[in-house]
């Protein structure tokens, strides 16, 4: 039996193996200020810089509503969107401080919008996390194209996980950060956004 992976295929594999990684090295101790950073990236894959245009993309939320972040930005509205998986330890960490990110500016013209490249399969786990915490920021499910790139997640160019990037109101990016950011750096950049 000859077994051949898609490149996409093999790249999610990766990115959840390299998240499985961090998980097992940041278990059980506490992240210092310099382990913010670091984390673990396929090679080959390059992220969008600070002055990039964002790409638009529409995946569905949790509830299965779309979400098209060209509409976003229409309405004039900065946005910080973040890529995480469910397996991602330093993920889980980021996400009360953008759960208080979201309580103090989410009314302020800003959306903050978290998408899962962990796909449909593991829906029913995200939905039940973000459901136990009570957090508020919408979280979009990432789907396949029909030639098995992600619709959110590639055109971001996310190679490992977390991903941040903050995007102004007409469109370009602010803020772009592979590992995790401060709550204060991030608040920074948010209030030039606004």
């Amino acid at each position: 039996m000859n077994l051949t992976l898609h490149p996409v295929s093999f790249r999610r594999i990766m990115i959840a193996l390299l998240a499985l990684v961090v998980l097992l090295m940041t278990t059980g101790r506490v992240l210092a200020q310099e382990d913010l950073t670091p984390i673990p990236m396929i090679s080959g894959i390059e992220m969008l810089k600070v002055g990039d245009q964002a790409p638009d993309f529409t995946v569905g939320n949790l509830s299965g509503e779309k979400f098209n972040m060209k509409s976003v930005l229409a309405e004039k509205k900065g946005v910080l969107i973040f890529f995480w998986s469910i397996f991602c330890e330093p993920c889980k960490e980021e996400l009360p401080a953008i759960d208080r990110l979201v309580k103090k500016y989410g009314e302020q013209g800003i959306e903050f919008v978290g998408v899962a490249i962990d796909g449909s399969p593991m829906k029913d786990s995200i939905s039940a996390l973000i459901k136990q915490e009570k957090y508020l920021f919408e979280v979009l499910i990432d789907e396949l194209n029909p030639d098995e790139s992600f619709k959110a997640s590639d055109p971001y160019g996310v190679a490992g996980t977390p991903t941040l990037y903050i995007i102004d109101k007409k469109g370009i990016i602010r803020f772009s950060r592979v590992g995790r950011a401060s709550e204060e750096e991030l608040e920074k950049i948010i209030k030039q956004v606004l």
